[in-house]
């Protein structure tokens, strides 16, 4: 029976990479960052800069623009904040106000946030979860997770919410594999935001 389960596995993560390389669906592939939770921990930091992973290419569909592709790339030189959430989980429901709250405090700093939508297979439900709420940062819709292999094979995707804070060069700065608070989050980002940017930069305001 175990093999069974191994095999079928290993099938699954085959299907899943290559539905990943083609497609309108969200995207992932390459990157240089592997998962790593020492003892199980929740609250995971990447430093110094130096030793830090940068994830494979992260777009997929706007939430509400099935027309457009979002991604990463989209922020260069940014702080970007990717929370994994879905319209179902309940500590999804108590945190999205604080990333609201935090997003709106940072946002003039350089930092950018996006949502990664997941085993929302009703659209519709998803969309009304943001703007109920009023949510102004945007979401890539990615139901299958597909998002998610570009942290490796050892992240865990059944983990929902989690969040992935990215620094200005787009590597892997911190990981919370829990519901968070502002307070938790805001000083993690400011922190990053106060980081040099690529080429030695530092943000100067958007334009």
């Amino acid at each position: 029976m175990s093999r069974l389960v191994a095999g079928l596995a290993a099938a699954l993560l085959t299907v899943l990479v290559a539905g990943c390389s083609t497609g309108d669906d969200a995207v992932a592939q390459g990157g240089t960052f592997e998962f790593v939770a020492p003892g199980g921990k929740t609250d995971i930091r990447y430093d110094p800069p130096s030793e830090r992973g940068a994830p494979g290419k992260i777009s997929g569909p706007d939430l509400l623009d099935p027309d457009r592709t979002i991604g990463v790339e989209d922020f260069p030189g940014e702080v970007v904040v990717l929370n994994v959430w879905g319209q179902w989980c309940g500590p999804c429901r108590t945190e999205i106000t604080d990333l609201q709250q935090v997003y709106q405090a940072t946002r003039d700093l350089g930092v950018a946030f996006l949502g990664i939508n997941v085993r929302d297979y009703n659209r519709d439900a998803a969309v009304d979860f943001i703007t109920d709420r009023n949510i102004t940062f945007p979401s890539i819709y990615d139901p299958a997770l597909r998002t998610l292999i570009a942290f490796g094979g050892k992240y865990p995707t059944t983990t929902t919410p989690a969040t992935i804070v990215l620094d200005r060069e787009h590597r892997v700065a911190a990981v919370f594999l829990r519901e968070l608070l502002a307070s938790d989050l805001q000083p993690v980002v400011e922190q990053l935001a106060a980081e040099p940017g690529p080429a030695g930069t530092r943000w100067a305001g958007k334009p």
